[in-house]
C-alpha cells in the first residue's frame, strides 16, 4: 500500500477491517481532511501547560531551592524549552506523518499486545497528574470564594476545609464537562485561556512592582541565592532546574503524537512547538521569576519563605477585584491543560487496553474518578513528597519509553512503519514478536527505569538527579537498538 501527500483517507480505510482487540475510531489514523489544526493550536497547548498552576509553583520552586543567582536559573529554564522543543519535534513526526495517537505507534516497539505497556504506564502517570492538577485548579475557586466569603475557614479533612472541598468537587466537574465537548470545544477554549492568563500575570507583577519600584531588578539576582551554592555545586543546581523541568513536560513528550495527529502538515507542528515553548516559557518565567522574587519581599509567610503558588500572593495583594479576576483565569487555564494534557492522553492510553470494550468516553470516565482519589490526597499524602521530586520520580518512569519508542521509528524502522500491521494480530505481522510483546523492549525499559528513578531518590545518585529524564531515555533508547539492531525488521509496505 503506498500513502502520499499526507492523504491518509484510504489507509483509514485500509484498517478498518482490523481485529477488533485492537481498533476504533478513536485509535484509526485520522485522514487529512479531518486535520484542523495549525499551527496556533500548537502554540496554546504548550503556552496552557506552562501557564498551569502547578507549573508556576514548580517554577517557583526551582527558584527557591535552587540556590543560584535567579538569572541563571531563568536561563536553565528556557535551555529546558529549546530541549523539549526538540524532542516533541522527534515524537510528533509519526502521528503527522501516519495519523495515528501514541499508543498506536508503541506498538511498533513494544508490539502489537505489548504496547498495553507503555499505555498503562503513561495513562497512570497522567491520572496522577491530572489529580494533581486538579487540586491545584480547586485553589483558584477556593481562593474566590475565601476573598468574597471573608475566609470563613472552619474544620478540615485531609488538610482541606469546606470551602477547599466545595471548590475541589466543582474543579472536577468543570473538567469533566470540558470532556465530553470534545476536541475542537477544547481547542478553542484554550486559545481565549491563554493570552487571558498572561494579561493577569502582568497585572499582578504591575501592582507588586508599583510598591517595589527599582528594589524588584536587584532582587531577581539576589534574594534567592546563597553563599555556599558556588562553583561545581552552582553548575549541579543549573542541571537539575533543567532536568526537572524537562520531567514537567515529560508526560506531554511521550505522547505528544495525541495532539500532532490533529495538525495539517509537520511544517505547523514545528512552528507551534517552536513559539508554544522557548518563546512562550520565556515569557512566563521572565513573569514568574519578577512575580516570585517580588512576593518574597512584600508577602513573606510565617516562616520567612517565599510564596509559591500564585494564588497566594494574589490573595496577599489584598484587591477583590483583582483576587477574583486571578482566580477565574487560572482557574480557566488550569483547567483547559489538565483535560488536554492529563486526561485525554489516559483515555486513549485506556482504550487501547481494549478497544472493543472501552470507548474513549468510558476510559474518561475511569480516568476521572481515579484522579479525583488522587487529588483529594495531595494535600494530606503526595504534596509532603516535595512537587520537584514527584516531576522528577514521574518523569523518570517515562524517560525510558520515549527512548525506546524514539530509537525504534528512527534507528531501527528508520521511519517506515507497516500501517496494516500495526492494527493486525496476525502471528505472521511486523510487530506481533512473541505473542504480541517485544520482550527486548520490556527488558529495555526495566534496566533504564530501575536506573532513572534510583537516580531521583539513591542518595548516592543526587547529583545526577538533574540527568534523571535525559539519562533514562537515552539508556532506554541505547538499549533497545543494541538489542534491536541485528534482528531483522521486515520492510514496511507503506511509502510516504
Amino acid at each position: 500500500m503506498t500513502v502520499r501527500n499526507n492523504d491518509l483517507s484510504d489507509a483509514a480505510l485500509a484498517v478498518h477491517t482490523a481485529d477488533p482487540s485492537l481498533y476504533n475510531e478513536d485509535l484509526a489514523p485520522l485522514p487529512a481532511s479531518r486535520r484542523t489544526w495549525g499551527w496556533f493550536a500548537i502554540f496554546n497547548v504548550w503556552s496552557n501547560d506552562i501557564q498551569s498552576l502547578a507549573g508556576y509553583t514548580l517554577a517557583a520552586s526551582l527558584f527557591i531551592t535552587a540556590g543560584i543567582n535567579g538569572w541563571f536559573v531563568f536561563a536553565a529554564i528556557l535551555l529546558a524549552g529549546f530541549i523539549v522543543k526538540t524532542l516533541v519535534d522527534l515524537s510528533g513526526r509519526p502521528s503527522v506523518k501516519y495519523g495515528f495517537p501514541y499508543p498506536v505507534l508503541a506498538r511498533a516497539s513494544m508490539g502489537v499486545r505489548g504496547a498495553q505497556f507503555p499505555a498503562i504506564v503513561r495513562a497512570v502517570v497522567a491520572i496522577f497528574w491530572y489529580g494533581a492538577q486538579t487540586y491545584f485548579a480547586s485553589t483558584a475557586i477556593a481562593l474566590a470564594l475565601n476573598a468574597v466569603l471573608g475566609n470563613p475557614g472552619g474544620p478540615q479533612f485531609l488538610g482541606m476545609d469546606a470551602i477547599s472541598w466545595i471548590s475541589y468537587v466543582v474543579a472536577s466537574g468543570l473538567q469533566i464537562a470540558l470532556f465530553l465537548g470534545g476536541i475542537e470545544r477544547i481547542a478553542n477554549f484554550l486559545n481565549i485561556a491563554g493570552p487571558a492568563v498572561y494579561l493577569v500575570m502582568i497585572a499582578l507583577l504591575v501592582a507588586i512592582w508599583a510598591q517595589l519600584g527599582s528594589e524588584l531588578p536587584g532582587a531577581v539576582a539576589t534574594v534567592f541565592s546563597r553563599s555556599e551554592v558556588t562553583g561545581w555545586a552552582a553548575v549541579s543546581a543549573f542541571a537539575g532546574v533543567t532536568g526537572t523541568m524537562i520531567a514537567y513536560f515529560a508526560a506531554v513528550v511521550i505522547n505528544f503524537g495525541d495532539f500532532a495527529r490533529n495538525v495539517r502538515t509537520e511544517r505547523a507542528m514545528r512552528f507551534g512547538n517552536f513559539t508554544g515553548l522557548p518563546l512562550s516559557l520565556a515569557l512566563f518565567t521572565f513573569l514568574s521569576v519578577f512575580i516570585t522574587a517580588g512576593a518574597y519581599l512584600l508577602y513573606q509567610d510565617g516562616r520567612g519563605e517565599p510564596l509559591t503558588n500564585p494564588t497566594d500572593i494574589v490573595a496577599a495583594v489584598d484587591n477583590v477585584p483583582l483576587t477574583v479576576l486571578a482566580a477565574v483565569t487560572f482557574l480557566v487555564a488550569t483547567l483547559g491543560i489538565n483535560v488536554v494534557a492529563n486526561f485525554i492522553p489516559p483515555s486513549y492510553s485506556l482504550s487501547n487496553i481494549d478497544p472493543a470494550r472501552i470507548s474513549f468516553r468510558r476510559a474518561g470516565v475511569i480516568t476521572a474518578i481515579t484522579g479525583f482519589v488522587i487529588g483529594a490526597l495531595w494535600v494530606a499524602v503526595i504534596s509532603t513528597i516535595g512537587l520537584p521530586k514527584f516531576v522528577d520520580t514521574l518523569g523518570a518512569v517515562l524517560a525510558p519509553l520515549y527512548g525506546i519508542i524514539i530509537a525504534d521509528y528512527y534507528l531501527v524502522r528508520k521511519q517506515r512503519l507497516n500501517l496494516q500491521d500495526l492494527y493486525s494480530a496476525d502471528p505472521g505481522g511486523c510487530y506481533w514478536f512473541t505473542r504480541g510483546w517485544n520482550r527486548r523492549a520490556v527488558v529495555a525499559f526495566a534496566v533504564a527505569a530501575v536506573f532513572s528513578v534510583l537516580t531521583v531518590w539513591l542518595p548516592q545518585l543526587a547529583q545526577y538527579s538533574g540527568f534523571a529524564w535525559l539519562s533514562g531515555a537515552a539508556l532506554g533508547g541505547l538499549l533497545h537498538w543494541l538489542a534491536m539492531h541485528k534482528v531483522v525488521v521486515r520492510a514496511s509496505h507503506d511509502d510516504i
